[in-house]
């Protein structure tokens, strides 16, 4: 392969393959050693040692670890994902009914957050030593220090016990229109972007400023190009490599933010089964979302080193 782009890519592609085939050892490590016995808990504390043996066999889980996880592999690669211990239904069946809901509050998120860290961040750049940047990078540094979980709990106790503008569980079966649309999302979207909206604009600044610091924007400026059309014409347009970067490496953040959130706001997604599978060690079904959470995040964190490389010509000749 001569083409050194295609070269860079294909082997960011292996090792995001062999990284998550890494992640996969580590979770099915580390969910085989949690406490309790799987069988047992879903017998209940009455079961006879027979019945235990029974569902153990009937699950697997007196095989051995190597051949457990050899099989479970082969179910992930395959799209056989098991059979959750405590639903008694496919796996693959459970999570398709919750993602969609997932998905959703991730869009919805991603359609407010990005825009708006662009604008903030551009708007710092240009003003940058001015008041309006002094006072955006101290709020967007406060947003950064506050634990997600601590503004959940500020909204709900605001805007649904003192207030009582919004619900305080999501529930989208209660959807009837775009103002139960507007109700159920915001809380949950207000506090995904709260941290989320900080981060993209700390980086989209800094990338932008590098932009507004190049020689060819100096000529630019010498030449009477407005200080409008150098930022929307020249500046974002050349940035667009390190934002993307970015906002892929912030949008990362919704992996574990939507896991608090949906327990939070009770809202019915993936998260939030995995969080009830942990409570019910339904080992199948946390090591299925589990991965793909994790397959997800390697999946932004990829598409932002693929940004950087195309955006940088160094990267590009490596």
């Amino acid at each position: 392969m001569h083409n050194p782009v295609a070269r860079l890519i294909v082997r960011q592609l292996l090792w995001a393959v062999v990284t998550l085939w890494l992640v996969s050892v580590i979770i099915f490590g580390i969910t085989s050693l949690l406490p309790g016995d799987t069988a047992k808990l879903i017998l209940g504390q009455f079961a006879t040692p027979d019945q235990v043996a029974a569902l153990q066999h009937e699950l697997g889980l007196n095989q051995p670890a190597l051949l457990r996880y050899v099989h479970w592999l082969w179910g992930l690669l395959t799209g056989h994902l098991g059979v959750s211990a405590t639903n008694n239904m496919p796996v693959a069946t459970l999570i398709a009914q919750r993602l969609p809901a997932s998905l959703l509050l991730a869009a919805v998120t991603t359609a407010v957050s990005v825009p708006l860290a662009l604008l903030i961040g551009t708007i710092s750049a240009v003003f940058r030593g001015r008041l309006a940047d002094s006072a955006l990078n101290v709020i967007t540094l406060a947003m950064v220090a506050v634990p997600d979980f601590l503004v959940a709990i500020l909204l709900i106790l605001f805007f649904s016990v003192e207030l009582g503008w919004l619900p305080s569980l999501s529930y989208i079966s209660n959807i009837h229109g775009i103002g139960d649309f507007l109700r159920v999302f915001a809380m949950p979207v207000m506090t995904l972007c709260a941290v989320l909206v900080a981060q993209m604009a700390r980086m989209t600044r800094i990338a932008v400023i590098n932009e507004l610091d190049s020689p060819y924007m100096e000529m630019a400026r010498l030449k009477g190009v407005g200080p409008v059309r150098c930022v929307l014409v020249h500046a974002l347009p050349n940035a667009v490599g390190p934002i993307a970067n970015a906002v892929a490496l912030s949008l990362s953040y919704l992996i574990g933010g939507i896991v608090i959130v949906e327990t939070i706001f009770n809202y019915p997604g993936v998260a939030s089964l995995m969080v009830d599978a942990v409570s019910n060690q339904d080992l199948p079904l946390v090591q299925a979302c589990a991965m793909l959470f994790c397959s997800f995040y390697l999946l932004l964190i990829l598409f932002a080193e693929l940004a950087s490389i195309l955006a940088n010509p160094k990267l590009r000749s490596r």
